[in-house]
């Protein structure tokens, strides 16, 4: 008997993060949680990825009291979480015990699956966050993170899930962060692992560039175990395909699940208000299908926002130097995948390349990934470019692990935190690791709460308004050091360069 194609709901992490800037609130989350549980999804994804600092900075909630609050309203369905392994859910490698403390609170706080992934593909990477889980009695999933280069192609591609179901993961997932994997590829690689692997393998899509749903039938005829969609309106566009069109598209075929139209039609009225709610953080070229995508390859909240801040910048007819100019950093760097973090560091490097020269401004994260810093690319770094590298920074080509380099910090950020007057709990400790400044506004602003209102001062004379700094700063002083500051998926990156004679 043909087994139905189960449904991971994303509608909670990357639905929102997609489309809305990860702006929706638990409270906006809570009362559809009943009939998101009551579905039957293989899995609701209600944490990481960019949850957890969006969270705090934008929302002023502490993350796991979110993770609470859903796990409280959704008991009976797996809670699904995105972790970039040595990452965390930062964009800088941590220290062992950091990340195994982190993982251990979000499996006590009600996490199940623990998405790992790397941004180069790099299996040393997620070895610790994947012991972690492991340890922790919760389903390990590895991610191979696809991408298109001269060095990539299906059978490294399945080689690489080899090697994660050795690891002791317990499921492999595709992650197609860009909505690039045309359907005979994802049928190829599908195919290639279910012959290879035992553990069960999901497929992650967006549906950037219109091929969400093509791919996942081909994926589904294949023999993939799961794949990902959403709820309208957050889905579609940038984010996962929809879970009724999704049905629609299976209709006839003999691995068509069987979710409840009436509820899913209950849970899209729900969510369109909350994306009314959230108008001004959602846009037009975020709903539609980019086939710019295609060509740029890169993904489509990166292209997106790449268009504002060109424009931001004055640049916006250096569009096409500009994009021509990443596959020229990918290939000095490595051919490194674009997704978080990478995406943010070659996007600013083709950006100081095309207004300064090329590799005459180097941002600082950029030498650092020529260095090993973040690890083994899945290609040789430029030498030339390696070498430059050293020089600027006075660093040493690295070939290990690079949180072999990392000391242990748990005792240390827990007596920061009492040091500040915070809690000292595992669970603060790991958040102020990632995110110090963000906590510690967070309480701030909870301190100034509780306190008695103070009577109501003077009005205070005009201030004049000042300028927005610009995106990247006009001429500098020679020797003098230079901020650019470039918002690529969603992400605010900011680099201090210094100019290279």
């Amino acid at each position: 008997m043909t087994k139905p194609i189960v449904f991971n709901n994303t509608v909670l992490r990357d639905g929102h993060q997609s489309l809305a800037a990860t702006r929706m609130t638990t409270a906006q989350m809570l009362p559809a949680l009943a009939d998101l549980d009551a579905m039957g999804f293989g899995a609701l994804e209600t944490w990481g990825g960019a949850t957890i600092d969006s969270g705090l900075r934008f929302l002023d909630e502490f993350p796991f009291d979110r993770l609470d609050a859903i796990k409280r309203g959704t008991p009976k369905t797996p809670h699904m979480m995105l972790l970039r392994g040595q990452n965390i859910v930062q964009y800088e490698n941590f220290p062992d015990d950091v990340v195994e403390t982190f993982v251990k609170m979000s499996a006590k706080h009600g996490m199940d699956i623990f998405r790992v992934f790397d941004a180069l593909n790099d299996p040393r990477n997620i070895q610790t966050a994947v012991r972690a889980v492991i340890a922790a009695g919760k389903h390990a999933q590895g991610v191979i993170c696809y991408t298109t280069s001269p060095v990539h192609n299906v059978e490294g591609f399945i080689k690489l899930g080899v090697e994660l179901e050795k690891m002791g993961c317990h499921s492999i997932c595709l992650k197609d962060m860009a909505g690039l994997v045309p359907p005979a590829d994802a049928a190829a690689i599908i195919g290639g692992l279910k012959a290879k692997v035992k553990i069960p393998v999901i497929l992650h899509t967006h549906e950037t560039a219109g091929l969400g749903i093509p791919t996942y039938l081909a994926a589904i005829n294949a023999g993939v175990d799961a794949v990902d969609t959403s709820i309208t309106p957050f889905a579609n566009g940038t984010a996962q395909p929809d879970t009724l069109l999704m049905m629609a598209v299976l209709a006839g075929n003999p691995r068509k699940p069987d979710y409840d139209k009436a509820r899913l039609a209950k849970l899209r009225e729900h969510f369109t208000g909350v994306y009314a709610e959230l108008g001004k953080f959602t846009g037009r070229k975020n709903e539609v299908i980019d086939t710019d995508t295609l060509t740029y390859q890169v993904p489509g909240g990166m292209l997106s926002n790449f268009r504002t801040q060109l424009k931001d910048m004055k640049m916006e007819d250096r569009f096409e130097e500009v994009f021509a100019e990443i596959p020229v950093v990918r290939k000095a760097l490595g051919w490194i995948p674009l997704v978080t973090p990478t995406s943010q560091i070659v996007g600013t490097q083709a950006v100081l390349n095309v207004k300064f020269g090329r590799w005459k401004n180097f941002a600082p994260a950029a030498m650092d990934i020529a260095l090993g810093y973040y690890g083994r690319p899945p290609a040789p770094v430029d030498p030339e470019v390696q070498k430059l590298a050293a020089k600027l920074t006075g660093k040493d080509v690295i070939t290990c692990r690079p949180a072999d380099l990392k000391k242990p910090r748990m005792a240390e950020l827990k007596e920061q935190l009492r040091a500040a007057g915070l809690p000292d709990d595992d669970e603060h400790a790991v958040i102020h690791a990632m995110f110090p400044m963000q906590l510690k506004e967070h309480y701030d602003r909870k301190k100034k709460a509780a306190q008695p209102a103070a009577a109501e001062p003077a009005p205070a004379a005009p201030v004049a308004r000042q300028p927005a700094p610009a995106a990247v700063a006009g001429r500098k002083a020679v020797g003098e050091p230079q901020r650019i500051a470039l918002t690529i998926n969603g992400r605010r990156t900011e680099a201090v360069v210094e100019e290279i004679a």
